[in-house]
């Protein structure tokens, strides 16, 4: 984004200047020299799903540590606008935590500071110094190699290595259901949809007599990541080894691009999926008018049967759940092949960095943050929690999980730690520096509980012995492997252009657009209704300009297929 798109109209300006002006009053501000006042952090988050001050355990960790307090602004709580608002007033926040295209944009519109010198006297981040320097290297304008961002979900692997055992999306069921429906064979999408139908013969409703789907949707993800169309059906396209960027689809060869209109591609096809699961009744009604949060909910309640993200399984799998064979597991669907990115090596496509208009003692309170962010301390929090409420350390100094309901069920944390709902009082920033891939030095193990060796050990039950006879495999990723049905991505670091005034016109147009007709067309009654709709919307975004966005997500995205192509090589 330029100069111009920021500061773009005089009437934003002057309101967000009453808001930050109004935003100071009755707090308490630290006097310079003193390294241990109270201070609070304003975190612009693209990653939050809750906007306000952090509370409960979270917020007594970085209280204790730093007596600082953490009050996050979430644009996916308050609107896109809040982001015009904020970057008007020249200040987008303390930290900023963006993706990467727009912390270019950022950077270009003197948002963001350097923190060069500072960064290189910070020991826990300085372990990442390979991944940090190849990604601001790669900024517009920086041959210098200046230091301004820290990209998030770093590891300690290697750009091409696939650490997962069970890969961000793969379709997943309830082992027991699966298997009192006979445990079919699932070739393909009908076939999915026959067990779908089954399963909900078998399970109507919860222990509590609440209704049970195998699906159940969520729009308020939508637009999220830059992405086009609903994100329900953008994550199922990865079944297929696609990847959608944009409005463009990239195939599974992974370099070949059509476009996210094209009939005979998947985003039609995982739609008329979805579709066809409604006119057969297995999708929950309120699908499409529901949040991700009534989702997760049900979820934990036993009310939705299939699920496609890999960390849906910690709102329901639990230890007793694996013993009684309840718990969620990858099912293959036999035509398809599972698109993964490697270990996010360079990270994840989003960048920590430091707001441009802080004074000195908070800048020097933030960069002592962030180098904890990245810590082996900060990261057992974030990953394996509080010892001694979700794990306890074994006589061989390994971790030994507990409490492993304490996030789907929101247990109680003492007192001691903070009090409150453990779901509550989560670590509200949403995103880590470093991977739960990585390797925690205290155990040598990584810091995902699921790695552990305790944890394989607690859950080598019956369902995990039948399921690996049954499939030949260790893992969800090891029967992929064998079976030549994982295609893998590299992780590389790119700098890619940002979208003109008139592509992000377009884009937002052609977005609205096929995210309205996409719900539409879930709940078709038949196939020419569906049809309908589909062609009524391609014509809509071809009169928005989709073939001149299509052509600009292209050429953007080639510099990383190239890169990534390189990395294969």
């Amino acid at each position: 984004m330029k100069k111009g798109k920021i500061f773009s109209a005089l009437t934003v300006m002057a309101v967000s200047a009453a808001l930050l002006c109004s935003c100071g009053n009755g707090k308490k501000v630290s006097k310079a020299g003193d390294d241990n006042a109270p201070m609070t952090f304003e975190i612009y988050d693209v990653a939050a799903n809750y906007q306000g001050m952090q509370s409960g355990w979270f917020a007594k960790v970085v209280k204790d540590k730093f007596n600082i307090e953490l009050n996050i602004i979430a644009p996916q709580v308050a609107g896109d606008s809040i982001y015009q608002l904020r970057a008007s007033s020249g200040n987008l926040g303390d930290i900023v935590l963006l993706e990467a295209t727009q912390f270019n944009d950022c950077l270009e519109a003197g948002l963001i500071k350097d923190i060069t010198a500072e960064l290189k006297a910070s020991p826990n981040l300085m372990k990442f110094e390979d991944q940090i320097s190849t990604f601001n290297k790669g900024l517009p304008g920086n041959s210098a190699g200046k230091f301004y961002g820290i990209p998030t979900e770093m590891t300690d692997t290697s750009p091409t290595t696939v650490s997962q055992e069970r890969i961000y999306s793969l379709p997943q069921l309830k082992w027991d259901l699966y298997n009192k429906i006979g445990a079919p064979e699932i070739n393909n999408l009908d076939d999915l949809l026959k067990a779908f139908v089954e399963i909900r013969k078998i399970h109507p409703t919860n222990a509590n007599g609440d209704p049970a789907y195998p699906l159940s949707l969520w729009p308020d993800w939508d637009g999220g990541d830059g992405m086009i169309g609903i994100a329900n059906v953008v994550q199922l396209n990865t079944w297929y080894g696609e990847k959608i960027k944009g409005s463009a689809i990239l195939k599974e060869d992974g370099k070949t691009f059509y476009p996210l209109t094209e009939k005979s591609g998947t985003y039609y096809k995982m739609l008329k999926f979805l579709n066809d699961a409604y006119k057969l009744k297995v999708v929950d009604p309120d699908s499409g008018t529901q949040d991700w949060n009534s989702v997760c909910a049900k979820i934990s309640n036993g009310q939705v049967d299939f699920i496609w993200y890999t960390w849906e399984i910690g709102f329901w799998n639990t230890n007793e759940r694996y013993k009684d064979g309840s718990a969620f597991c990858f099912i293959p669907v036999k035509d398809q092949k599972y698109y993964a990115d490697s270990d996010s090596y360079y990270g994840s496509g989003r960048v920590f960095g430091v707001g441009s208009k802080v004074d000195p003692a908070k800048y020097k309170r933030i960069m002592e943050f962030l180098d904890w962010y990245a810590s082996p301390e900060s990261l057992i929090i974030q990953h394996a929690g509080l010892e001694g409420f979700n794990y306890k350390v074994g006589s061989d100094g390994k971790y030994i999980q507990m409490n492993d309901n304490a996030l789907m069920d929101n247990l109680p944390v003492p007192a001691e730690f903070g009090g409150g709902g453990y779901s509550d009082g989560f670590n509200a920033i949403n995103q880590w520096i470093a991977s739960s891939m990585c390797t925690n030095p205290k155990t040598g193990e990584l810091y995902n509980n699921q790695y552990w060796k305790s944890y394989k050990e607690m859950n080598m039950t019956q369902m995990r012995k039948d399921w690996e006879k049954k499939y030949n495999a260790a893992n969800a990723t090891d029967y992929m492997v064998k079976n030549n049905a994982l295609v893998v991505s590299p992780s590389v670091s790119v700098s890619l252009p940002s979208d003109s005034a008139d592509i992000s016109v377009i884009r937002n147009s052609v977005n609205h657009s096929v995210c309205d007709a996409s719900w539409r067309m879930i709940f078709a009654a038949d196939d020419k209704a569906f049809d309908k709709m589909w062609d009524d919307m391609v014509s809509e975004v071809k009169g928005f300009g989709f073939d001149e966005l299509y052509k600009f997500d292209v050429d953007k995205h080639t510099i990383e297929v190239n890169a990534k192509l390189a990395a294969m090589r």
